[in-house]
């Protein structure tokens, strides 16, 4: 499975998500006690949302209680060394976002391998990056914006979540495709970072689509083009980036589960199968809806090689934009 948006969405349009044909043998025992779930966010982050989402299912699912510990910090690195030397009985599992595939370009020293140190269960839900801008800017389209920034080289500027974050590489991945310069500001957070743009104190801003949600729909800030494949269900009329541009840009906040290098086979086959099951329940698939997801099962070995794809794609952009993090 490559990075890109179409691949992993292909089994997101499958409704009922189909399970892996794995036998439930070796666990039968499993869980017999409360499951911890490591989040690498604070509460009330999209990481947190979709992670209690996804752990109250399976709390009703498997009968024993599925618990977030959120970890916040270290841009994600505190939790997912957490999660990587987790004992590996299955009772504590990993919440992962897409830092686990750029934070070894990111950082010098990370406390944790995620080519060794991770057992994939499963991707869970996706949603794309949004370039918005404030209303007064001129450009209506992309083309016209890359116009515009083109004629006044480190004129415009973009808010983003954070120096490192998935939002800030999605904007230096448009300012790599399209050669313009445009100056990032970061702020502590995307919400912060979309009230700079709400304010016209920064022109533009890449934003998590649920972030950014409801200013698009109220009119406050002006969608150009997403980081995607394909369009978002909750906001039809807005071009993907391919569609603006021709150029492809997939660039999604991923969530899946994780848990240590060592899991037993059949607690990962188990847990699949649930998360599967989850993923495929129709009130899942409407809350993630809501936000702007998009639910997506993977297997194991799928959620691998997405890792080491997006380990490779994102580390170019990151190596050719300069950007490191202490």
């Amino acid at each position: 499975m490559t990075v890109a948006r179409r691949q992993i969405l292909k089994i997101a349009a499958a409704a009922p998500i189909v399970a892996l044909g794995w036998d439930r043998a070796g666990a039968d025992n499993y869980p017999a006690r409360a499951v911890k779930v490591i989040v690498t966010t604070g509460p009330g982050g999209q990481g947190d949302i979709t992670a209690r989402l996804v752990a109250a299912k399976l709390t009703e699912s498997m009968g024993q209680t599925f618990y977030i510990e959120n970890m916040p910090g270290g841009g994600g690195n505190i939790a997912m060394s957490a999660g990587a030397h987790a004992a590996t009985d299955g009772y504590t599992l990993l919440a992962a976002t897409s830092n686990i595939a750029t934070n070894i370009s990111l950082y010098p020293k990370i406390p944790y391998d995620p080519y060794k140190d991770f057992a994939p269960i499963s991707l869970m839900c996706s949603s794309p990056h949004v370039l918005v801008c404030y209303p007064s800017v001129p450009a209506k389209t992309v083309d016209e914006l890359v116009a515009l920034a083109k004629a006044s080289p480190g004129k415009f500027s973009y808010a983003s979540a954070g120096r490192g974050t998935p939002a800030h590489l999605a904007g230096e991945l448009f300012k790599q495709a399209f050669g313009v310069d445009i100056t990032h500001v970061p702020f502590n957070g995307g919400g912060p970072a979309s009230q700079s743009t709400l304010g016209g104190h920064v022109p533009l801003a890449v934003s998590a689509l649920p972030t950014a949600l409801t200013y698009i729909r109220g009119g406050q800030l002006r969608a150009l083009g997403l980081f995607s494949s394909r369009r978002a269900s909750v906001l039809p009329d807005v071009p993907t980036m391919k569609e603006a541009t021709g150029h492809d840009l997939p660039a999604d906040i991923v969530n899946g589960m994780v848990g240590p290098a060592g899991l037993p086979e059949p607690i990962v086959a188990l847990l699949h199968r649930e998360i599967v099951k989850v993923l495929s329940q129709p009130d899942t698939r409407a809350k993630l809806a809501t936000m702007g997801f998009d639910p997506v099962a993977s297997s194991p070995q799928e959620f691998s090689q997405w890792i080491r794809s997006e380990i490779d794609r994102w580390g170019k952009v990151i190596r050719d934009a300069g950007i490191a993090l202490q």
